[in-house]
């Protein structure tokens, strides 16, 4: 089936300069540039040395989700290019996908920006109402369930949005190794060379992604094009993942009372520490709600836009004051916060 006009023009319209160049970086797509987001010093009581990995200037959505959004148009460029060789006989599939709603307005938003079919989404039926009234004009359809009852299969997610011939963006595996994949985050932060990293654990999808390019660099000499950072110092940092058990909590985003995908576990962790991949005190990590309010407060005074669940690193930071060394480099990731 050939393209239509509106077709080849979304084709044409989505570029990939190239996949691990820094020189010719494939993302922020409204103007590509390596690193995407800006690094800087910041203020905490006590540390002389600490750095902020600022996701929140992403345009879309003010998050980290952006990337993810990035990788969804690039799955749609893939779907246009086999329609145009005749391999896709069909219109192009929508997509659907669990969502609090920092993902699901991304990549609605995204999508809308490149004229691509809308997103369906399931959220919890006690979704914050500003978040769920934002998601019709960020292109994406709403569907409400109770989330907390049991993990949904992909068949199940694409039968409760009503999406027989779509696919689910949220536990498809094959979907997954193509969506999510964080790598040209990964190595903005590994280039730091940081001694402690601070990591926002919902899915733990960056914090994985880290890890791995760390072992790749540090231990098998992968020697890709964009990393930069200083091996005799990666091979000790520790990577410090900041989750929550608790279903009150007000990083609300760092906890789900179902995963799609099993977490890094104890034994994963011991592997690469004792392989050398990463420092002793790499680990996940439960952070207290009264060190949240602690890390908002040091954020809003600097002008940090964040939220919760975004700024979770200088949370943890905080609650592990007396184990940290003050002047060693620390870095906290901070993925953002959701433009309503």
């Amino acid at each position: 089936m050939p393209l239509s006009k509106k077709e080849e023009k979304i084709l044409k319209s989505i570029i990939i300069p190239s996949e691990n160049d820094p020189n010719k970086p494939e993302f922020p797509p409204h103007k590509p540039h390596f690193p995407a987001t800006p690094t800087y010093k910041i203020k905490v009581p006590g540390f002389s040395n600490v750095w902020l990995k600022d996701d929140s200037i992403n345009i879309f959505s003010g998050t980290h989700k952006d990337r993810l959004a990035w990788e969804v148009i690039i799955l749609y460029r893939n779907f246009l290019l086999a329609k145009k060789q005749g391999q896709l006989k069909k219109t192009l599939p929508n997509f659907s996908v669990i969502s609090s709603g920092s993902s699901a307005i991304a990549i609605g938003r995204m999508l809308k920006h490149y004229k691509l079919p809308h997103l369906n989404v399931l959220v919890d039926k006690n979704i914050d109402k500003n978040i769920c009234e934002s998601l019709p004009s960020s292109h994406c359809k709403v569907f409400k369930t109770d989330l907390s009852k049991k993990q949904l299969s992909p068949k199940e997610i694409l039968l409760l949005t009503k999406n027989k011939n779509g696919f689910d963006l949220t536990s498809n595996q094959g979907v997954a190794m193509e969506i999510g994949n964080y790598d040209w985050m990964g190595y903005e932060i590994l280039n730091n060379s940081p001694d402690y990293c601070f990591v926002p654990f919902g899915t733990g999808t960056i914090f994985k992604k880290v890890l791995e390019l760390n072992k790749l660099e540090i231990g098998y000499g992968k020697k890709d094009p964009r990393f930069k950072g200083k091996k005799n110092i990666l091979k000790n940092c520790n990577f410090m993942g900041v989750t929550t058990n608790n279903p009150n909590t007000l990083a609300d985003k760092l906890f789900a009372p179902h995963l799609p995908f099993n977490k890094m576990d104890n034994d994963w962790m011991k592997f690469y520490i004792d392989s050398g991949f990463c420092g002793k005190n790499t680990g996940i990590y439960l952070v207290k709600e009264t060190y949240l309010v602690k890390a908002m407060k040091i954020a809003d005074f600097q002008g940090i836009r964040s939220e919760p669940s975004g700024i979770s690193g200088l949370a943890l930071l905080l609650q592990l004051k007396n184990k940290i060394p003050k002047n060693k480099k620390i870095l906290i990731i901070n993925t953002g916060k959701l433009r309503i």
